[in-house]
């Protein structure tokens, strides 16, 4: 199987909130870390995020990325054209941030190293070292003291007391201990303690409102100077931005803020720069100076057009331009020095870029416009020189140079502006983020005393936040005060608003409908699920899929054969012209066989694109996977894509996947005198300790059964198990979940087993054959049964259901219209498995499976070659995920578990595994089809530029149309890639041919 990026993780954090009735109660996207063949770094490597300017082609990025693989202690680089952006995974021992830039200027490219998006107010990851001021201290003794005691604590891991200096330094992990911890054990030892600096920095950018003169400038520096915890600071006097760098374990970048206007008495006003927006904001200006070039080129190329062309038909201007000044004439002049500008100060791009090509032993396009362009301008100087020595004077073709350039820029400039549509995805999931927040400010007693807007990206965890009714949820976090329906469509694609309460979980960039509510912020910054969802399409964006390999193979070899057949076009014609192979009347007026073999040359130069084929795969990629993440459907990369499309066989999860993930028991039977009520007080107590979701469900239902539904009675029981233990159930000891088959326990000395089937026979229990009878009665009508024992002895049997999800019948038979054949695989029974197979339609059934043995249910579907994709909603699904050559985690928002998977489908829904694999479908053909569009292009315009067709039809293509022509196709590549914008989910009733009256 191919490298991908499938083990991209969103793992559990440890303390998520349950989300009652859901199977798995595990928080997707709380945590993530890359983990594709290029994130997933080693320990103690690091990863950095680098832009780059300047590339202009596949040529170009392969060239960024062979120079920084050179570098000694770069792990890994990646480079992506269409971003201008490399990642780069290295040792830190061996390299510095500095080396990394240096590689690619070497390489004669502009480099900015770029901050880590979403790190304001996250937590540090890793060991810090901290030190500490520690009053008090008199002697040795003391000195030991503090020692064992800042040693013995949880998370440190090094600790040295200095008497001399009254200072301590400890080597500590933050996510065990913090140094509020560290503070308090110093003062319960009976010494004074303090923080002042740790190892660990951060940075932010802040735009400063208020600074017009030196003075404020001064005034900004030495508030800065002041401030605790301030490792380093550079404003910019152009942008009105200061960045700072400071240490979180000191100040925080709130208080920075706070600092900074109080201490400028409220005449600064500052704003958090977003990364993302800074990064948007370079492409508009990348954009705008392109914009700039082309219309200083056309502005002086227009007047030589109207030279050559126009003013011969008028009498008195051409007059003027035949008037003899010096050795040349005037329209000579005018020409030459509206050229010369166009060609080396508006040209100068191309001449910098085909340099620095060129010296890095590469070649792209900007050395065929320069060859192109150098051609034709320094041909026309040659024969203006020529004839004003010999009095022999040949055509010039001054403006072949200007318009060639003039067109490439445009063509630079409309690409420019259709690969900033590619990425729009990436901007309006940064536009969800609301720019402020109100913070509320609490007393000890939890009443609010202050309410003040905040900028959002300095909100922290922890903090009390106000949502008005039609304002977006500023961060994620839990509902505190009020009620409200929530509108998360821009996140999960589920259309449907969704109600929260008090304890429910709120997505930060979904929008407040209609109650006002009061949330404690849990996650920020990167930890977000909407940085998340970014980072992740960042990364699918990033990744190069497989198809791309040949595009990059053909943009090596590509500039040297062009440069070879251009030379070969120019001996051609030249020698046939020599020899009389055609006749005098094919060139032009004054001209001669170099002239017109020339002008042949050059067209095939500068028609000749390479960059239309090292845009096909690239666009297509950006454009799927921002409509992937409109739609609900988040893609890992390119490679998950490529293989998508070749899908041959779906496996489905049961649990949670093809049902709702809602067991809830229906049947309730008892073999025994025992009254109903202690057989469930019995049972519940045995459960009372398992997270299994069948436990859960018969937990709620003997629950409902002992406080008959009463809302008080019930809420106390969920949210306090030791109160509901010694409330209503039986105290159990030696507890033990057995995998795959239940739960085993002892009441006043006596066995309580309660599991499936193989539980009883492995524990000696035989199973009459009425309760047989009953067991196969609930597994046909797809139940679960569940046995229970006591004291060794047989006594009842539950049935748990799990409704099937109302779509899947409809999308298993529409997958099959797809060709594409399902399989269903599950830990259930095997009559159980059937019966819910049969229900939805699928033939191929993989029964009393357990979770590793899922992975060798794909891998003996892969043996053939077949793809398969496997759709999992749990971690016990992980295995198979990872195995699968496309795995798809399926769940409602957040609330579910992904360990390895190449597709995240955001909500609840089947329908979206039909979605994953349609776009897929749709986004390659698309490939294909652009593809084959600039190889054809190639194939048929340099036969014509080169004059192939000229004998028998008199076709010639002017130089200057050439350059319109390559400008042109690598537009309509980017713009056949945004075409994919318009796609549409696929309809079920189109697929499954419903006709709807």
């Amino acid at each position: 199987m191919a490298p991908s990026s499938k083990n991209l993780q969103l793992t559990k954090v440890a303390g998520a909130g349950e989300d009652s009735g859901d199977l798995e109660d595990v928080r997707l996207l709380d945590s993530y870390e890359d983990g594709d063949s290029f994130n997933k770094i080693e320990e103690g490597m690091r990863k950095v995020q680098v832009r780059v300017t300047g590339m202009t082609c596949a040529a170009c990025s392969n060239s960024v990325e062979s120079a920084l693989n050179s570098v000694n202690g770069v792990v890994r680089a990646s480079v992506a054209l269409l971003q201008n952006r490399a990642d780069v995974a290295f040792d830190p021992n061996l390299v510095k941030d500095e080396d990394i830039k240096n590689a690619i200027e070497d390489a004669g490219f502009e480099a900015e190293i770029l901050p880590e998006p979403g790190t304001f107010g996250t937590k540090p990851h890793g060991s810090l070292v901290g030190q500490f001021t520690i009053g008090g201290m008199t002697c040795a003794a003391c000195v030991n003291s503090v020692e064992g005691i800042l040693r013995d604590l949880p998370g440190v891991k090094r600790a040295v007391v200095a008497l001399a200096t009254s200072l301590g330094e400890v080597e500590y992990d933050p996510t065990v201990i913090s140094k509020d911890d560290i503070v308090n054990a110093i003062e319960d030892a009976g010494f004074e303690g303090s923080l002042v600096q740790s190892s660990e920095q951060d940075k932010i950018i802040l735009g400063v409102a208020g600074i017009y003169t030196e003075m404020d400038v001064q005034i900004l520096e030495g508030i800065l100077s002041h401030l605790k915890g301030v490792r380093q600071f550079r404003f910019d006097k152009m942008t009105r931005e200061v960045d700072v760098l400071f240490d979180p374990e000191v100040v925080s970048s709130r208080s920075l803020v706070d600092g900074i206007e109080a201490g400028s008495n409220g005449q600064f006003k500052l704003n958090v720069k977003s990364p993302y927006a800074r990064m948007t904001s370079k492409d508009v200006e990348e954009a705008s100076n392109m914009l700039r070039l082309f219309t200083t080129s056309l502005f002086l190329s227009i007047p030589v057009f109207l030279i050559r062309v126009v003013c011969p038909h008028i009498p008195r201007v051409y007059s003027l331009l035949l008037w003899r000044c010096g050795p040349f004439q005037m329209g000579d002049w005018l020409k030459w020095v509206l050229v010369s500008l166009v060609q080396f100060v508006v040209g100068k791009r191309f001449y910098i870029a085909a340099a620095r090509a060129l010296r890095n032993g590469s070649t792209n396009m900007d050395v065929l416009v320069a060859l192109g362009t150098s051609a034709s301008y320094f041909y026309s100087v040659c024969a203006l020189l020529y004839g004003a020595v010999t009095g022999f004077w040949s055509p010039t073709y001054f403006e072949t140079s200007a318009m060639l350039i003039t067109f490439v820029l445009l063509g630079k400039y409309l690409e420019c502006l259709a690969k900033g549509k590619t990425s729009d995805a990436i901007k309006k999931l940064v536009e969800l983020a609301p720019a402020t927040a109100v913070l509320l400010t609490k007393d000890k007693g939890g009443k609010c005393i202050e309410e003040r807007e905040i900028d959002a990206l300095l909100i922290q965890p922890g903090d009390t936040l106000k949502v008005l009714p039609g304002t977006k949820v500023p961060a994620d976090g839990v509902v505190g005060w009020g009620s409200s329906y929530v509108n998360e469509s821009m996140v999960t694609g589920e259309s449907v608003p969704v109600l929260k309460e008090v304890d429910s979980s709120v997505i930060g960039g979904t929008i407040n409908l209609h109650g006002a509510l009061h949330i404690q912020a849990t996650k920020v910054g990167g930890d977000a699920v909407l940085s998340q969802i970014i980072s992740l399409v960042e990364t699918a964006q990033m990744s190069k899929a497989p198809i791309q390999k040949f595009a990059d193979f053909v943009a090596s070899i590509f500039v040297p054969t062009v440069v070879g057949l251009a030379l070969l076009t120019l001996l051609g014609w030249y020698i046939g012209g020599v020899l009389g192979s055609y006749p005098k009347q094919w060139l032009p007026e004054h001209g001669n066989y170099f002239v017109f073999a020339l002008m042949f040359s050059i067209s095939v130069v500068v028609i000749a694109c390479p960059c239309a084929l090292g845009l096909a795969t690239p666009t297509a990629v950006m454009v799927a996977t921002g409509v992937g993440a409109n739609n609900g459907v988040l893609i890992k990369g390119g490679d998950a894509l490529e293989r998508a499309q070749k899908i041959k066989y779906v496996i489905f999860d049961k649990t949670g996947t093809l049902t709702q993930g809602k067991a809830t028991v229906t049947t309730a039977k008892v073999f025994t005198g025992m009254d109903r009520g202690e057989f469930l007080r019995l049972v519940a107590s045995a459960e009372a300790s398992s997270e299994h979701p069948l436990a859960k469900a018969i937990m709620d239902y003997a629950r409902h059964f002992h406080f008959f539904d009463e809302p008080s009675a019930t809420k106390d029981a969920q949210n306090n198990n030791k109160e509901t233990n010694s409330g209503w159930l039986f105290d159990v000891s030696e507890f033990s979940a057995l995998p795959g088959q239940g739960v085993q326990c002892f009441l006043s000395g006596k066995c309580v087993l309660v599991g499936n089937r193989k539980l009883m026979t492995e524990s000696g229990i035989a199973i009459p054959t009425h309760v047989e009878d009953f067991l196969v009665e609930l597994e046909e009508s797809a139940k679960t049964g569940v046995l229970v024992a006591y004291d060794y002895n047989l006594i009842g049997v539950l049935g748990v259901a799990d409704p099937l999800k109302r779509e899947a019948a409809v999308v298993v038979e529409g997958l099959g219209k797809m060709n594409v054949r399902t399989v269903m695989v599950t830990g259930d029974n095997w009559r159980t498995a059937r019966a819910v197979a049969r229900e939805v339609g699928i033939q191929d059934v993989m029964a009393e499976v357990m979770p590793a043995g899922k992975a060798d249910v794909v891998r003996s579907f892969q043996k053939n070659g077949s793809v398969v994709a496997m759709v999992g909603d749990g971690i016990n699904d992980s295995p198979a995920l990872a195995a699968a050559d496309v795995g798809m985690a399926i769940g409602a928002g957040t609330d579910i578990a992904i360990e390895a998977a190449d597709y995240v489908l955001m909500r609840n829904n089947l329908e979206d595994v039909i979605t994953a694999i349609d776009l897929s479908r749709k986004t390659f053909a698309r490939i294909r089809l652009n593809y084959v569009f600039a190889m054809a292009y190639n194939v048929v315009a340099i036969p014509i530029a080169a004059g192939v067709f000229f004998p028998s039809l008199g076709i010639m293509l002017p130089p200057w149309a050439a350059g319109a022509c390559m400008a042109l196709s690598s537009v309509s590549v980017v713009c056949s890639s945004l075409l994919l914008r318009r796609y549409k989910k696929p309809r079920l009733t189109t697929i499954l041919e419903i006709t709807v009256e």
